[in-house]
């Protein structure tokens, strides 16, 4: 911060004789927050977001565009939803600056409680859920997917057993797609596959299970629609576990711009 010490602890003193509480407590050499220290800190971490998405969208309008909008989604609406809402939004703001971005709902949390995004698509959760406002738009239907090639890509009936003796391609671990799957393992009482390979990109999904005997579960939208283009085949087994419903998340202490309450309106019509 390009402070002495003494000048950080005066106004670590300064805060917590404002505050009325100790918000460190000192361990060792060192300082660890307090249980008041941590409450203080989220509520400063969403100030700092509101801050981060106020100030872009002045300097769009300063530029002389309609704004800047920055969305965030799980795969699972981007062929359907996602792009009918972008297109809807782009012909009523042209010179909007949209920003779009794929990852898992935990990712997608965290970067709009950092002000990195106006608006997620993704499942509901995370520890400060008050703070946020869900708006369901409908369930996800998962998966499991081969290459073209794979030898049960041609097979009628395929069980879960059979799904065992090949190499797995999951989310990384504590995305909700993930703890599904894990689910489904445990209640097949299997192990989960080892030499996992952990991935949220589609494409490096797709192109890996093109060139190996690879397994993967995507969002059925994005299966099928990659199905119906020859690129993969959805395998005739069925996971039992389901996701959670996703839909759109704001922060209920955001104020959102003109723009992005259009492409939520859009969004849920469609």
């Amino acid at each position: 911060l390009g402070m002495t010490q003494p000048a950080a602890t005066k106004m670590i003193q300064e805060l917590e004789s404002a505050l009325g509480q100790k918000l460190f407590e000192r361990v060792g050499r060192g300082q660890k927050l307090t249980a008041a220290g941590t409450s203080v800190l989220g509520h400063f971490t969403g100030m700092r977001g509101t801050i981060a998405s106020m100030t872009r969208e002045l300097a769009e309008l300063q530029l002389g565009s309609s704004g800047r909008v920055s969305v965030g989604s799980i795969m699972a609406p981007s062929p359907t939803l996602l792009t009918q809402a972008i297109i809807a939004l782009k012909r009523a703001y042209p010179l909007l600056t949209l920003n779009v971005m794929l990852d898992t709902s935990d990712r997608l949390l965290e970067l709009l409680r950092e002000g990195v995004l106006d608006v997620a698509i993704g499942c509901s959760g995370g520890d400060q859920w008050a703070d946020y406002l869900f708006t369901p738009l409908e369930n996800e239907e998962l998966a499991i997917v081969v290459g073209v090639q794979h030898p049960l890509a041609k097979k009628k009936s395929v069980t879960f057993a059979n799904l065992l003796d090949y190499p797995w391609i999951l989310q990384p671990t504590g995305s909700p797609m993930r703890e599904v799957l894990e689910q489904e393992f445990r209640m097949q009482q299997a192990p989960l596959p080892k030499g996992l390979i952990e991935t949220t990109s589609t494409l490096a999904t797709t192109n890996l299970i093109a060139e190996t005997d690879m397994i993967s579960v995507v969002p059925r939208s994005i299966a099928d629609t990659y199905a119906r283009h020859g690129l993969l085949k959805v395998l005739p087994c069925h996971i039992r576990h389901k996701m959670e419903s996703f839909g759109t998340i704001t922060r209920k202490d955001r104020p959102l711009s003109e723009p992005t309450r259009h492409f939520l309106s859009v969004l849920h019509r469609a």
